[in-house]
């Protein structure tokens, strides 16, 4: 039999908590899986490793996306699977790959369903699954600290967001395998390894997180109006047509910033920088996806 681990966070809740996804596991045969739990998402990586170690062949991840991430970063490379149970607020990674948001269903996905080796994206050598972001977004996720989400769920981020439209711009270099791609002022770089943000929007047309390439967008907007035009342009699936968003997509990106510039993994703060560097590691790691989803491999 399958050798299951769950590493959970204990401040995330899905469905009828912890006590119920026991309950669900004891009745598809595993009443005894290997369990871990922490209360920050910054200490599942030594779990996530433990589990690996102690003989996990499949791992629940119960959190958000910053929870998955940190548990991506600790186990890509190393053959491990993880199936995700979407406690979060904003659960982008699940959605990406039609992880249901339902307990009982997220678990026989992981136990039932399908395996998809997904590629990985690393800033300076950290790992992320969705997206990393610097500039606005960062600013906008910093700003929903985890009291706003509690109370407004993912409202938070609109109210945050709104408040970071006229943020201060930085001088970037953005290279991208290796040729010049932009030089100016922007207020937000993102790079993704999926396509739909908050709300469903497609930032990224086409892609997918296994196509061996990450696909970059630069915003220059600088006040709300600007800001409103080129969310439009998203929000019809033209961001190429708007004057204020470049995009393209490559395996090697460098950005360089004039001044600190703050930048955020899978919805997770980090301390700004003067410098990313970001690549593709295709096929770094497999998440159990539901049967018959695209590009998933059946075991």
């Amino acid at each position: 039999m399958t050798t299951v681990a769950v590493v959970a966070h204990t401040r995330k809740s899905f469905g009828g908590g912890l006590p119920e996804l026991r309950e669900v596991l004891a009745r598809e045969g595993f009443d005894e899986p290997l369990w871990y739990e922490v209360n920050k998402s910054r200490k599942a990586p030594r779990c996530a490793r433990r589990a690996v170690a102690d003989g996990a062949e499949l791992i629940f991840i119960w959190g958000g996306d910053g929870m998955v991430q940190h548990c991506v970063d600790a186990v890509a490379g190393t053959g491990a699977v993880l199936a995700i149970l979407p406690a979060g607020t904003a659960n982008l990674l699940a959605t990406n790959l039609r992880v249901p948001d339902d307990l009982t269903e997220a678990v026989r996905v992981g136990l039932h369903g399908d395996r998809r080796q997904i590629d990985t994206g690393s800033v300076n050598g950290e790992h992320f699954a969705v997206m990393a972001g610097a500039g606005f977004d960062a600013r906008m996720i910093k700003d929903a600290d985890r009291r706003l989400k509690d109370r407004i769920g993912r409202a938070a981020y609109l109210y945050t967001g709104a408040r970071n439209l006229s943020a201060r711009r930085a001088r970037a270099v953005v290279k991208v395998d290796g040729q010049r791609f932009f030089t100016g002022r922007v207020s937000c770089v993102l790079v993704g390894n999926v396509g739909k943000i908050l709300g469903g929007i497609e930032a990224f047309d086409g892609a997918q997180p296994d196509d061996g390439v990450l696909e970059v967008g630069v915003v220059t907007a600088r006040d709300p109006v600007e800001w409103a035009r080129a969310l439009g342009r998203v929000a019809l699936g033209t961001a190429d047509k708007s004057p204020f968003i470049r995009v393209t997509r490559g395996r090697r990106i460098r950005l360089r910033f004039d001044c600190p510039f703050p930048y955020e993994l899978d919805g997770g703060e980090r301390p700004a920088v003067r410098k990313m560097r970001i690549k593709v590691h295709p096929a770094s790691v497999t998440i159990c996806v539901p049967a018959s989803a695209p590009g998933t491999i059946r075991q």
